[in-house]
This record gives structure tokens, C-alpha cells and sequence, in this order.
């Protein structure tokens, strides 16, 4: 089979971990580069030996040299960006979260599916080997009937409140730790636990100021940095999820499901590193809690120094899978859309002091 030839738009985490992601994948070819400043652009392809540099992304996607584009610029440049590429006709790989709102992204799905385009979204906790278990075992009914399901997600990434003003400050660009993280814990709990039936969210600024990159005065910051937020699935599980980039020392990433015949945890305290470090944790039948063997064949071929790079390759191989078949996999601009879905109403939760309805 041919290799897809792909377009980075996106040089921050596109640099880190899309390039020598793509890069590594067997079937996918990394042709050309965008940035609107040019001399970067073309400083950006001679670091990473990319043949094109280019400074509009409408001349990037109308190369007949390309066949699929990667976007992972910040949010509010993400409608924009991926409706020049699905119109364009090209393959689109997308960064979390996937729009501003539930209105744009539903409308990249449909233009998806009018262009038969295969669209990916990088959903990364769905190809990590602990994760991959607790799915299997949670299919196998490990814990039996499901009681309560706990989520914490306690880093520490923006707990300086020194650290610069910049999009992530403001909830009109789409900045805030519900888009940044809370959009993989939506995928994840409808992934492993399945839809969501209602929710009620209250999201809170802890730093509400950052100085400003280049004057060093303070400016107003308005997206969220913490969220506690409940929800009640389709089958009547209860799920707690607490979600914040500002915990000092936290806790790190845990996943806790407790059933009437056991228990699992699945959980990493590494705050450098959010794909590192995972362990699995069972019990049934009232013993302690004992560590899992993750099987070896679920294992990474390969790791990096940058754990985001592994699961990333196992996103673009599903992208390469969709493109052959024909057909567009899981995790997909559909999934992206039920968790814009998700995040809407949880901000309208916040706003209301309600709970929200989730439409089927």
C-alpha cells in the first residue's frame, strides 16, 4: 500500500509529538509544514527534512502531494482550519477539544461525511496498554454491576501563577482545563462506560490573573482551572470526576470502578508525563487491592523519551486503518462531537446551577 502524505498545521505540540510521531509510523510521510510566519515555516522543515514550508494553509491543502492533514493548533482555530481541510477533500487528524462548540463541530462531522472524508481525533487514553486492560477486563464484567465511578485528574501545569497570560487564559479561545483535560475524561467514560444521561459541573478559576508575556502586567483570566463535575450514565451509574491544573502536588491521573464483585483503579502519580507511568490495580471477592500484569500484547512496539508519542502512533495507525477501509474508526469527529457536546452542557450547567439533560 502507498504511504499518505501529510501536512503538519500546528508547531507547538505538532513539533513534540505529531512530527516524530508521523514520522515513526510506518505508512504515513510528513511532506509539508505551516506556520504564517514563512521563515519559520520554512526553519520548522529543515529541523524535521519536511520538503514544503508554507505560510496559508489554503495553499498547503491544495497540493496534489498531500493527503491528509494534521492540525493541532489551539482550539479556536480549529473550526476554521479543519473546514478548509475536509473541503479541500483531504484526511483530517484533529487535536482535542474539538471546536468552540457543539455547533461547529456537528458541522465538520456532516462536511466529513458529505466528502467521505476519514477524520480522526487524538483520543490518546484509548491506546495506552493499561487503559486497553481495564477496557477488557471491564468487558468481562470484572467488577459485576457497576456502583460508582470515580475520576481524578490532579496536575500541577498551571499552578504557577506566574506562568504567562496567553489563549489558555481566555474561555472565548476555547482555554481552560475542561477543554484541555476534560475532553479525554468525555471520551474515556463513553468509551468505557458508555452515553451519559445528565450532568451537573461547576468550574472555578482558582488563578483569575497572569502576567502578560511581554508588558509583565497582570491581565484577567476567565477559563476555568478547576472542575468538579457529576454524572449520571445511560445505565444509572453514578460518576464522579474532579478535574484541575493548578493541585500542587496532586495526585495525578486516577480512574476508580467499584461493583458489586470487585474493583479496579487505574492510576499514574506522574505529573510530568500524562501517558507514563500507569498501573492497574483489581480486587474481587473482598481481597486487598493487587497490582495487574498488563499483557504483553498490548504493549508499545516502541516508547519514547516523550510517552504522548507512543499512543499518538496507535491514533494515526487507526487514521491509516480508516483511509484503507474506506471507512472512519473510532476515535473519530464523532466522538468529538458527543464530547463538544458534553463540555456545552457542562458550561451551561456552571452558568444555570442545574442539572442538564444529555439529548440522546
Amino acid at each position: 500500500m502507498s504511504d499518505i502524505r501529510v501536512a503538519i498545521a500546528g508547531t507547538g505540540f505538532g513539533q513534540k509529538v505529531h512530527i516524530p510521531g508521523f514520522q515513526a509510523q510506518s505508512r504515513t510521510r510528513v511532506v509539508a509544514v505551516y506556520h504564517r510566519d514563512l521563515e519559520k515555516a520554512k526553519a520548522i522543515a529543515q529541523t524535521h527534512n519536511i520538503a514544503y514550508a508554507s505560510q496559508t494553509l489554503e495553499d498547503m491543502v491544495a497540493r496534489s502531494d498531500v493527503d491528509a492533514v494534521s492540525i493541532s493548533t489551539p482550539p479556536f482555530l480549529h473550526y476554521e482550519m479543519a473546514k478548509t481541510v475536509l473541503n479541500a477533500g483531504k484526511h483530517l487528524l484533529l487535536e482535542k477539544p474539538t471546536t468552540l462548540n457543539y455547533t461547529e463541530a456537528k458541522e465538520l462531522y456532516n462536511l466529513a461525511l458529505k466528502q467521505r472524508i476519514a477524520t480522526s481525533m487524538t483520543f490518546e487514553f484509548r491506546f495506552v496498554p493499561a487503559w486497553q486492560h481495564l477496557a477488557e477486563l471491564l468487558s468481562q464484567g470484572y467488577v459485576g454491576q457497576k456502583r460508582l465511578i470515580k475520576i481524578d485528574w490532579l496536575v500541577s501545569s498551571r499552578a504557577d501563577a506566574s506562568r504567562p497570560w496567553n489563549w489558555y487564559a481566555r474561555k472565548d479561545q476555547g482555554g481552560g482545563a475542561l477543554g484541555a483535560i476534560g475532553s479525554h475524561a468525555f471520551d474515556y467514560v463513553a468509551w468505557l462506560f458508555g452515553s451519559v444521561r445528565r450532568l451537573s459541573a461547576h468550574l472555578s478559576t482558582s488563578i483569575s490573573a497572569r502576567p502578560d508575556p511581554t508588558t509583565g502586567e497582570l491581565k484577567p483570566v476567565d477559563s476555568d482551572d478547576t472542575c468538579t463535575i457529576m454524572l449520571e450514565l445511560a445505565d444509572g451509574t453514578p460518576c464522579q470526576i474532579c478535574l484541575s491544573s493548578v493541585t500542587t502536588q496532586g495526585r495525578g491521573h486516577w480512574v476508580e470502578v467499584y461493583g458489586d464483585r470487585g474493583a479496579l483503579v487505574l492510576g499514574s502519580d506522574n505529573q510530568k508525563d500524562y501517558v507514563h507511568g500507569f498501573k492497574l490495580w483489581g480486587s474481587q471477592g473482598g481481597k486487598e487491592l493487587t497490582e495487574l500484569d498488563i499483557p504483553k500484547r498490548l504493549a508499545f512496539p516502541q516508547v519514547f523519551p516523550d510517552g504522548r508519542i507512543a499512543p499518538f502512533i496507535r491514533v494515526v495507525d487507526q487514521w491509516v486503518l480508516s483511509i484503507d477501509r474506506q471507512e472512519t474508526l473510532p476515535p473519530s469527529l464523532k466522538e468529538g462531537v458527543y464530547t463538544q457536546l458534553l463540555m456545552d452542557l457542562a458550561h451551561e450547567s456552571n452558568e444555570t446551577g442545574t442539572w442538564v439533560t444529555v439529548p440522546s
